[in-house]
């Protein structure tokens, strides 16, 4: 097989929601789907024993954090990603350009690259789209990203203009970089900022080029939710039907089911764990703070109708303990439960996308979530 397909399953006839079904040479996983992020490859506090039970099908790890520690060539040396951390599943890798862009403590950019110091030891680090890509081939994920910049919020036009234009030298650049294509397949990177013409321009301009998939960047990045949805709206009008989008750094309940609406096939983002950590727990009515003390006696699991592992084996009163007690188990047993709560979202997404009901299913969910606080 190629190093990926993708096939599409059912259109919708009421949204540009589509459902789907994409296989690498590790896994089939159906879409619309939602990635847990392993940054540093692991999704923090879980084994990949666990996340091949949460049915995950793929994650993502970051180029940017890799090439710091322990280094592409050491990862190369352990037979790539999958045997390095000993996860079977697909994975995929952005190109390092947002972190080198946001975590970067001074960088300067021209047409080439960029130079940046990095945010471990303060040293100097140049990286191009050649070298960005040299370090995923060696990485093996089975999806990689192009170079990209992405450009901040709030960004003037003129600038925009530029920064594609550099964007889409960096997207060709790195096509032709990339030198494993039997065994990794390479998404092109949409940008443009909140300008409609200018997404319009780099969606039809990375179609010409024919990327296996392609990636909308630059969203999601401080502007207001309405905002992101009308850009969304009209970037994937431009960008080709028969190949998976990938909408990057959205992870929010009501973002993926609007997304997902919208026409996107892929997300990811670091939120749900995230948010684990902190003792703030995804449910259907709306986030719970497992901190709070009028929990310290509640018997009950987490939601009532979760059948995930920490909910059929643990109370609120238990991970109130644990979380006030500073164990990591507490923080293990709330990743699971919230990586489950997106994971089933969007298994009944697709179900409701493909019995053409998803605007019912959007409705539903967005009445008892409310506005996502804690509102329980």
């Amino acid at each position: 097989m190629k190093s990926m397909k993708f096939q599409i399953h059912k259109k919708s006839t009421k949204t540009k929601a589509r459902t789907g079904e994409i296989s690498t040479l590790h896994s089939t996983f159906q879409t619309p789907v939602f990635m847990p992020v392993g940054t540093k490859a692991t999704v923090k506090t879980l084994s990949p024993h666990e996340i091949d039970q949460l049915g995950a099908g793929i994650i993502l790890s970051n180029t940017y954090h890799l090439m710091l520690r322990p280094g592409a060539d050491i990862v190369k040396e352990a037979g790539g990603l999958h045997n390095f951390m000993k996860y079977s599943g697909s994975i995929l890798t952005d190109s390092g350009g947002f972190q080198v862009f946001s975590l970067a403590k001074l960088n300067k950019i021209d047409d080439d690259g960029v130079t940046f110091r990095e945010h471990i030891g303060g040293q100097y680090i140049r990286m191009t789209p050649e070298s960005s890509i040299e370090i995923q081939n060696k990485l093996g994920a089975d999806i990689i990203m192009s170079f990209d910049e992405c450009a901040p919020y709030p960004c003037d036009e003129k600038y925009i203009e530029k920064s594609i234009k550099r964007t889409h030298n960096w997207a060709k650049r790195s096509l032709e970089a990339h030198k494993n294509i039997q065994n990794q397949a390479i998404f092109g990177i949409v940008q443009g900022g909140m300008y409609k013409k200018y997404r319009k321009e780099s969606a039809e301009y990375l179609a010409s080029l024919d990327f296996p998939g392609y990636s909308i960047g630059g969203l999601s990045v401080g502007e207001p939710m309405e905002l992101m949805k009308e850009i969304l709206d009209s970037t994937t009008d431009f960008m080709p039907i028969e190949k998976p989008r990938y909408l990057m750094g959205v992870g929010s309940p009501l973002e993926l089911i609007d997304g997902a609406l919208l026409g996107v096939d892929m997300f990811d983002c670091v939120l749900p764990a995230r948010l684990a950590r902190h003792g703030v727990i995804l449910t259907e009515h709306g986030r719970l703070n497992i901190k709070n003390q009028r929990f310290m006696r509640d018997f009950t699991p987490l939601e009532a109708n979760c059948n995930c592992y920490t909910c059929t084996n643990f109370t609120r009163a238990y991970l109130n303990h644990l979380f006030r007690s500073d164990e990591i188990l507490g923080l293990r047993l709330n990743t699971i439960h919230n990586l489950n709560f997106l994971l089933r979202l969007m298994e009944k997404l697709r179900k409701a996308i493909n019995d053409g009901v998803e605007l019912e299913f959007r409705d539903s969910f967005f009445s008892t979530w409310g506005d996502g606080k804690y509102t329980l």
